[in-house]
Protein backbone atom coordinates (compact mmCIF):
# COMPACT_ATOMS: atom_id res chain seq x y z
CA UNK A 1 0.00 0.00 0.00
CA UNK A 2 0.94 3.52 -0.57
CA UNK A 3 -0.13 6.39 1.26
CA UNK A 4 -0.14 9.76 -0.37
CA UNK A 5 -0.54 13.07 1.41
CA UNK A 6 -0.99 16.29 -0.11
CA UNK A 7 -0.86 19.58 1.97
CA UNK A 8 -1.69 22.85 0.86
CA UNK A 9 -0.60 26.27 1.93
CA UNK A 10 -3.44 29.36 0.47
CA UNK A 11 -2.00 31.81 -1.02
CA UNK A 12 -1.41 35.36 0.43
CA UNK A 13 -4.73 37.00 0.64
CA UNK A 14 -6.64 34.06 -0.04
CA UNK A 15 -9.62 32.71 2.54
CA UNK A 16 -11.09 29.74 3.13
CA UNK A 17 -14.46 30.80 2.42
CA UNK A 18 -14.23 32.19 -1.27
CA UNK A 19 -16.40 30.84 -3.52
CA UNK A 20 -13.43 29.84 -5.65
CA UNK A 21 -11.54 27.39 -2.70
CA UNK A 22 -15.06 26.41 -1.61
CA UNK A 23 -15.56 24.86 -5.23
CA UNK A 24 -11.64 23.51 -5.20
CA UNK A 25 -12.66 21.32 -1.51
CA UNK A 26 -16.09 20.20 -2.62
CA UNK A 27 -13.67 19.11 -5.84
CA UNK A 28 -11.32 17.55 -3.52
CA UNK A 29 -13.80 15.99 -1.77
CA UNK A 30 -15.79 14.48 -4.47
CA UNK A 31 -12.79 12.26 -5.62
CA UNK A 32 -12.97 9.87 -3.15
CA UNK A 33 -16.26 8.44 -4.38
CA UNK A 34 -15.40 8.98 -8.06
CA UNK A 35 -11.62 7.72 -8.67
CA UNK A 36 -11.50 3.15 -7.96
CA UNK A 37 -8.01 3.29 -7.50
CA UNK A 38 -8.45 5.71 -4.01
CA UNK A 39 -8.38 2.82 -0.90
CA UNK A 40 -8.70 5.05 1.67
CA UNK A 41 -9.86 9.12 1.18
CA UNK A 42 -9.99 12.34 3.48
CA UNK A 43 -9.28 15.66 3.19
CA UNK A 44 -9.97 18.33 5.38
CA UNK A 45 -8.96 22.17 6.89
CA UNK A 46 -6.27 22.06 9.21
CA UNK A 47 -7.73 23.20 12.73
CA UNK A 48 -4.83 24.92 14.09
CA UNK A 49 -3.47 28.78 14.04
CA UNK A 50 0.17 27.49 14.06
CA UNK A 51 2.16 29.30 11.83
CA UNK A 52 4.39 26.90 10.21
CA UNK A 53 1.08 24.79 9.76
CA UNK A 54 -0.91 24.39 5.90
CA UNK A 55 -4.13 24.85 5.38
CA UNK A 56 -5.51 21.63 4.37
CA UNK A 57 -4.71 18.41 4.33
CA UNK A 58 -5.67 15.48 2.04
CA UNK A 59 -4.73 12.24 3.14
CA UNK A 60 -5.49 8.80 1.04
CA UNK A 61 -4.17 5.51 0.44
CA UNK A 62 -3.68 3.27 -3.05
CA UNK A 63 -2.43 -0.15 -3.67
CA UNK A 64 0.37 0.56 -5.50
CA UNK A 65 2.38 2.38 -7.35
CA UNK A 66 0.41 2.09 -10.74
CA UNK A 67 -2.87 2.67 -9.12
CA UNK A 68 -1.17 5.90 -7.62
CA UNK A 69 0.06 6.87 -11.28
CA UNK A 70 -3.61 6.40 -12.65
CA UNK A 71 -5.28 8.49 -9.64
CA UNK A 72 -2.94 10.85 -10.22
CA UNK A 73 -3.83 10.45 -14.11
CA UNK A 74 -7.28 10.66 -13.43
CA UNK A 75 -9.31 13.53 -15.08
CA UNK A 76 -11.33 14.06 -12.25
CA UNK A 77 -8.26 14.78 -9.37
CA UNK A 78 -6.41 16.43 -12.73
CA UNK A 79 -9.34 18.60 -13.06
CA UNK A 80 -9.60 19.25 -8.89
CA UNK A 81 -5.56 20.05 -9.02
CA UNK A 82 -5.98 22.35 -11.51
CA UNK A 83 -8.37 24.90 -9.81
CA UNK A 84 -5.97 24.31 -6.49
CA UNK A 85 -3.56 26.03 -8.58
CA UNK A 86 -5.31 29.47 -8.95
CA UNK A 87 -4.86 29.88 -5.43
CA UNK A 88 -2.73 27.64 -3.24
CA UNK A 89 0.73 25.50 -3.71
CA UNK A 90 1.34 22.54 -1.94
CA UNK A 91 3.63 19.34 -1.00
CA UNK A 92 3.36 15.91 -1.02
CA UNK A 93 4.43 12.99 0.48
CA UNK A 94 4.24 9.12 -1.32
CA UNK A 95 5.51 6.00 1.28
CA UNK A 96 4.92 2.28 1.16
CA UNK A 97 2.97 1.84 4.42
Amino acid sequence: MIRHLVLFKLNDGVERDEPRVVAGVEAFKALGGVIPELTFWECAWNITDRPIAYDFAINSAVEDTDALKRYIEHADHQAAAAQWREFATWVIADYEF
